[in-house]
């Protein structure tokens, strides 16, 4: 895959942690980093150059320009070697990220920044970006400088089906070992949609052992093909019974990354974000990276 890997910077605490994280992924992937600031100068109603009443360096330029150096200097720190580039970009936040995904490799966002409600738990950016960028997208939450094996979502969709590939390559590339899990209930939408539109698949099947088997034979044909394609890979498959949201939090506490797709197999079809995928967004222990199937 090639082009830069991109990074969202405000000034924010959340947007710093994510300019070390993205370094270190470019530098992974032997990628230039590109560190992006978006601004709206006429709305903020003042000229963007130096104040004549105001310190010489006090002009919202300057201060922009501090903001990307100050950046790019903490990018070659956390990953040194990395080649690093950085750009204001004219626009909103989301539209100008937004934009940048389709050439990019890889979007890294902190998981909220400067602006917003603050109680909120990711921001809108991010939200945004996960649903409608159109390259990988990484939310940088959870601790720093994160270990462990990368872990991955499967749900049997069509949509996961990316998300897969693409953790068995970040697995590979990574040198880590792969979590592939599983989770499932003994209700026909695995708890996601609601008890009113659900069916107690027990009643139907009428052997929780038969059922738990059928789930393990999706986990197996879901990670097919990629185990011979990435032969390097430990691949740890794992089938838990237990709500899916709650089994994927707990389970990224282990974990140096986790993969999902915007969207499974639950909810509802319009949606472009699935209700998985935005818990995980919101309550993981580590970066988790949200693939998008199709446009």
């Amino acid at each position: 895959m090639s082009g830069p890997v991109v990074v969202g910077v405000d000034g924010s605490p959340s947007a710093m942690a994510a300019v070390d994280a993205a370094a270190r992924e470019a530098l992974l992937r032997g990628a230039e980093l590109h560190v992006v600031h978006a601004f709206i100068w006429p709305a903020m109603h003042v000229p963007p150059g130096t104040s004549p009443l105001g310190p010489p360096a006090g002009g919202v330029r300057e201060s922009v320009e501090r903001l990307l150096h100050e950046a790019v200097g903490r990018a070659r720190s956390a990953a040194p070697g990395v080649r690093a580039t950085s750009a204001v970009m004219p626009g909103e936040a989301v539209a100008a990220l937004e934009a940048e995904s389709r050439t990019a490799q890889l979007i890294v966002v902190g998981q909220r920044g400067s602006g917003g409600i603050r109680a909120l738990l990711l921001g809108s950016t991010a939200v945004h970006l996960a649903a409608h960028g159109h390259c990988p997208v990484m939310v940088v939450r959870g601790r720093p400088e994160p270990e462990g094996p990368v872990l991955v979502a499967v749900d049997g969709s069509p949509q996961g089906r990316s998300a897969i590939a693409y953790a068995f390559a970040e697995a590979s590339m990574r040198g880590s070992e792969l979590v592939a899990l599983h989770a499932w209930s003994t209700w026909s939408d695995h708890g996601e949609s609601g008890p009113d539109h659900s069916v107690e698949l027990v009643d139907l099947i009428g052997d929780v052992d038969e059922l738990r088997a059928v789930e393990e034979r999706l986990l197996a044909e879901a990670l097919s093909g990629h185990r011979e394609r990435y032969p390097e890979v430990t691949v740890r498959p794992q089938v838990v019974r237990g709500r899916v949201r709650p089994t994927l939090i707990e389970a990224s506490d282990g974990a140096q990354l986790m993969v999902v797709g915007a969207r499974g197999r639950g909810g509802f079809a319009g949606l472009l974000l699935g209700s998985v995928s935005q818990a995980v967004l919101h309550h993981a222990n580590c970066p988790v990276t949200v693939l998008r199937s199709g446009p």
